[in-house]
């Protein structure tokens, strides 16, 4: 079975780190020995296991993927860079003829959609390659959809609790926060409590200290006008792995549909879970 050549760019990054160890330990795979990142990054090289990867500077992109495209031939980029990225890597992807699944959360993600549209390539766009946190918003997103109002006149809280690099806002709690206005709770993203502080996450989160650095925690409070009625729905992920496996099913997803001459098209870790499961 020919391999599927993968280039994880965001490496030193964490996350970028667990998705590229997962493309190195899985046959289907071929980790191309490069990694596009930040400008603020000093390291020159990135070790996997017996992996070197070399880290690609922003002014040096340009002619690194010249070279892979022409030794290498096609490829798919996955991304887990920087939020302040996501539109120009996305750019950068669509004019190269690139097509990349983008796990990087923030920036303009009607532009990003808009971006890929006018190309000549696909992507997966999804704030959450977790398939089992991606499966618990469609069945709210259904829930919604199919129930309109449900929450009218409840009050919500909703919290969650990353890393403290972490730059923006869960992408998965903003999501969360479009199927309750469809349950008829007003409630805009800025409201959204973001927890970053370790000490806050170990003493009253109680998060296991050993995930500090590493995990995402979401919580979501319904309570009725008159306060008899309370409804509680949380998820917790501990570590990194669910990402990366989550992540390199996108990847087989997206290469079949590249074989089937789909072009121009965004799609989704819905489409993926379907996919799979087809």
């Amino acid at each position: 079975m020919k391999r599927i050549k993968v280039m994880v760019n965001g490496l030193p990054g964490k996350v970028a780190g667990v998705v590229a160890r997962h493309v190195v330990e899985n046959d289907r795979f071929e980790l191309i020995p490069y990694s596009l990142t930040g400008p603020e990054i000093t390291d020159s090289e990135f070790k996997i296991n017996d992996f070197n990867i070399q880290l690609v500077l922003p002014d040096m992109s340009e002619k690194i993927i010249n070279n892979i495209k022409i030794g290498t031939g096609n490829l798919i980029c996955i991304d887990f860079t920087h939020p302040s990225a996501v539109n120009s890597n996305a750019e950068f992807y669509c004019r190269n003829n690139l097509p990349f699944v983008m796990g990087t959360t923030g920036g303009d993600r009607e532009l990003l959609d808009q971006t890929v549209a006018r190309s000549s390539i696909s992507a997966i766009i999804a704030p959450n390659m977790a398939k089992q946190i991606v499966g618990f918003q469609a069945m709210m997103e259904y829930t919604a959809k199919t129930f309109p109002g449900l929450f009218t006149g409840y009050s919500l809280k909703i919290e969650e609790s990353h890393q403290k690099g972490k730059a923006d806002t869960s992408g998965t709690a903003k999501a969360m926060t479009k199927y309750f206005n469809s349950f008829g709770i007003p409630f805009s993203e800025d409201e959204i409590i973001k927890e970053r502080d370790p000490e806050i996450q170990k003493n009253i989160w109680k998060i296991p200290e050993e995930y500090l650095d590493g995990h995402g925690w979401h919580k979501y409070t319904l309570i009725s006008g008159d306060g008899t009625v309370r409804f509680e729905f949380s998820h917790t992920i501990n570590g990194r792995e669910i990402y990366g496996e989550g992540t390199l099913d996108a990847v087989s997803y997206l290469h079949e549909k590249i074989r089937s001459g789909i072009l121009g098209k965004v799609f989704t870790m819905i489409d993926v879970l379907k996919g799979v499961d087809s």
